[in-house]
């Protein structure tokens, strides 16, 4: 694992503290929650933008869009319950003055928006590069194109 872990030790019977207050590792682990929805949002966000070139425009974004919460919702469980049954175990077997590594959890949700951010930002992206091309067939205009009666513009 990449991630850095806080050490803890226990203190009691079933009870550990942290060694060290000011460690990073939270943060970090936060952050690896950050980059991993991110990733996937980009990834739905650009698969996505595949089904608008089809013609299914707004129910293709609002299925992404809707998809998108789905899969933070999923991320928050899976993020809060990775690695908490081996913390658990090691807290309940091991004795006194152990020192262990905690779990690497989930602890902010706000991390869970980075998926559906992506997502839309994607979408709305690259739908509004297509809108801002200009047709080439709508700066024709039919006045030079067909013969006017009496040989001149009306």
């Amino acid at each position: 694992m990449v991630a850095p872990r806080a050490l803890f030790q226990e203190a009691a019977q079933g009870a550990a503290q942290q060694v060290n207050a000011e460690t990073s590792a939270f943060i970090v682990a936060d952050a690896w929650f950050c980059g991993i929805t991110a990733v996937g949002g980009l990834i739905t966000g650009i698969l996505g933008s595949r089904l608008l070139v089809r013609g299914d425009r707004w129910p293709a974004a609002a299925g992404l869009v809707l998809g998108a919460v789905a899969a933070a919702f999923v991320t928050m469980l899976i993020g809060q319950n990775i690695g908490l049954s081996t913390f658990n175990h090691q807290l309940a077997t091991s004795a006194v003055g152990t020192f262990f590594n905690d779990s690497l959890g989930l602890r902010a949700k706000s991390a869970l928006v980075c998926w559906l951010l992506f997502t839309s930002a994607i979408i709305a992206l690259t739908v509004g590069a297509r809108r801002s091309q200009p047709d080439p067939a709508a700066n024709v205009s039919a006045m030079w194109t067909e013969e006017q009666a009496g040989g001149h513009a009306p």
